[in-house]
């Protein structure tokens, strides 16, 4: 009878290790979505509804406007910053991190008299390692047209082998976002960006994007980068996360990091390693 149950136990214990997480996040993004509720209101309700929404029509106006000046101000002094009294906003763009051994991506007004070029590629590479069943590819690129803003496309590409059932399964999920650096400091910057997310196969699905990133340079050309992107596609999320350490040799760089993407309900952690250069 023990013999019985030890061997039940890890013959489950086997079957859930083994599940295909590609697979189920793939199931649950094209899974269809729950039919609302589509009852009708009371009319009563409606009508004493209406009543109440014509007295309080000069008090809902003054509230949409309150409500739009701070939403304004939010915005511009939040998200892109007062031009005017915010000398870091006001950094150039640098050819490329470590140029002068001091900057990172921007460098300050006051740093030296060297004008620098307006745009800049950065491009990225990485191989990711969960373990030999799951592994992938993560390929960055970022157009800088200038130090306002840039545009950036992230690709994974994930694979995975279930030896239990000798299959492999395939997952490429895109991001293409607008990004804005919010802190310019030579040694730090920070941001946020907006755009979609895209999952391929046999999901062919898209959804709105946000997230938030920032690098921080220590010196010695080692940097460390974090970055978060959200995203839902048909209610589930869809988000990645990233920690970088880069050794920088002058227009190209090194790294190693940690990356851990949530695709429905399965989450995947795996270990990158690659490279990139900038031109």
């Amino acid at each position: 009878m023990k013999k019985t149950l030890s061997f039940l136990l890890i013959f489950c214990f086997t079957i859930s290790f083994g599940q295909n997480k590609i697979d189920k996040s793939k199931k649950e993004l094209t899974a269809k979505e729950g039919v609302k509720n589509t009852s009708r209101p009371n009319s009563n309700c409606s009508s004493s509804k209406s009543s109440s929404e014509i007295g309080n029509s000069f008090f809902g106006e003054i509230a949409v406007e309150i409500f739009m000046y701070a939403t304004y101000g939010v915005f511009k002094y939040g998200f892109i910053g007062d031009y005017s009294n915010e000398n870091h906003l006001q950094s150039s763009l640098t050819k490329y991190p470590f140029y002068n051994e001091k900057s990172g991506n921007y460098k300050g007004v006051e740093s030296d008299s060297v004008k620098n070029s307006l745009m800049r590629f950065d491009f990225e590479n990485s191989f990711i390692y969960s373990s030999n069943d799951l592994f992938g590819n993560h390929l960055k690129a970022k157009i800088r047209p200038f130090q306002y803003f840039y545009l950036q496309s992230d690709f994974h590409q994930l694979y995975e082998f279930d030896k239990i059932e000798n299959t492999n399964s395939r997952l490429s999920l895109f991001h293409f976002n607008l990004s804005y650096d919010r802190i310019r400091f030579e040694k730090f910057n920070l941001g946020w960006t907006l755009g979609a997310s895209y999952v391929g196969n046999e999901v062919k699905k898209a959804g709105f994007s946000y997230g938030l990133n920032a690098e921080y340079f220590i010196g010695n050309h080692i940097s460390f980068m974090a970055s978060g992107k959200w995203s839902k596609i048909n209610m589930q999320p869809v988000n990645a996360f990233e920690l970088q350490s880069k050794f920088h040799r002058k227009t190209y760089f090194f790294l190693l990091g940690f990356e851990h993407l949530k695709i429905a309900t399965p989450s995947y952690n795996f270990i990158s390693l690659g490279g990139g250069i900038y031109f």
